[in-house]
């Protein structure tokens, strides 16, 4: 069997993609300002059409439009023909990806389109093509060849689409002031979401979860309350007011240091400078300020007093880290 060398056939394949991509950079004209500042103003539903390569495109595109602040869905062309056309009213604009501008399924339609949807945008190679031409809005987008050898197989024109598509999307996200916290909005149950909402608050132990003890407790009494509690920490506490801690990593330096804990006052071995966080902060802002000093439990915050503990076994098991 003869070798074939698939590493250079690779970086031709993206090459010729690369190419393509920063030629249609330059073929953006108004036509593109004219759809964001449609979008960026609609009462409705931006739709986005397509079928085959393109359709699969579309469905991107919408994906992405929707995870970052622009109410989309993607309609196939054919469903569409068949009833989802009632998904479509006058408030809403309709976005056509064809390369060729004639793709039969969505030209079939165009008569019905025109009446349900408020306007229509097209995203084709060709801007007199039939479809650019019951367009509204027409954006052409030109490829100079395919990354495929035969010319046949869509490659470097769904990857113009698809590199369009992030474009539209972060420019209307950026022209809303789309934020850490609308994204997370959009992604609350994925590991993205749970780091851009889950708040110390929510995952602190608090009240009678928090092992406390005085100045004056003898440290083999104060292993009792550390262990009862399984936080690998003790707040050592005057009044309510903590003056220090003491954990497991303590423990292990009065061991090394051979110090009585029959006889020793926790008060003589705390750690009087910890770290601290409010609640209101970020869960991953906690796991940062954990990683940065090399600790594992942080003392939180709220309004100056101390009201909850946090350790880094919380933010693993909240899959924040």
């Amino acid at each position: 069997m003869k070798k074939y060398n698939y590493i250079a056939s690779a970086k031709k394949t993206l090459k010729i993609e690369s190419n393509s991509i920063n030629a249609i950079a330059g073929q953006l004209d108004k036509s593109f300002t004219t759809l964001c500042e449609k979008v960026y103003n609609l009462e409705g539903k931006f739709i986005i059409m397509g079928v085959g390569k393109s359709g699969h495109i579309a469905q991107k595109i919408s994906a992405t439009l929707s995870s970052t602040g622009t109410a989309s869905i993607f309609i196939h062309p054919t469903e569409a023909a068949h009833g989802d056309m009632g998904l479509i009213n006058k408030k809403d604009i309709v976005l056509l990806i064809s390369n060729s501008g004639e793709t039969d399924e969505i030209v079939n339609i165009l008569p019905s389109l025109k009446r349900h949807a408020k306007e229509i945008a097209s995203l084709t190679s060709n801007n007199k093509s039939t479809i650019a031409n019951s367009s509204d809005i027409k954006i052409q987008l030109k490829s100079k060849k395919e990354a495929c050898p035969l010319d046949l197989a869509p490659t470097s024109s769904t990857t113009n689409a698809l590199v369009f598509g992030d474009a539209l999307s972060i420019a209307l996200l950026e022209a809303k002031g789309f934020t850490k916290k609308d994204f997370a909005s959009s992604h609350p149950a994925g590991k993205l979401g749970k780091k851009l909402i889950t708040q110390v608050k929510d995952l602190m132990h608090k009240g009678a979860a928090v092992p406390r003890v005085s100045p004056s407790t003898i440290l083999d009494k104060a292993l009792i309350e550390i262990t009862k509690k399984n936080l690998g920490i003790t707040l050592i506490t005057i009044k309510s007011k903590v003056v220090g801690i003491f954990t497991d990593g303590d423990l292990r330096r009065c061991i090394t240091k051979k110090i009585d804990i029959q006889k020793t006052m926790i008060k003589n071995v705390m750690t009087k400078n910890f770290k601290t966080i409010d609640s209101e902060s970020l869960a991953v802002d906690a796991a940062k300020i954990m990683e940065k000093n090399k600790i594992f439990t942080l003392i939180v915050i709220e309004k100056g007093k101390e009201v909850g503990v946090i350790s880094m076994h919380d933010l693993i098991e909240a899959r924040i880290l």
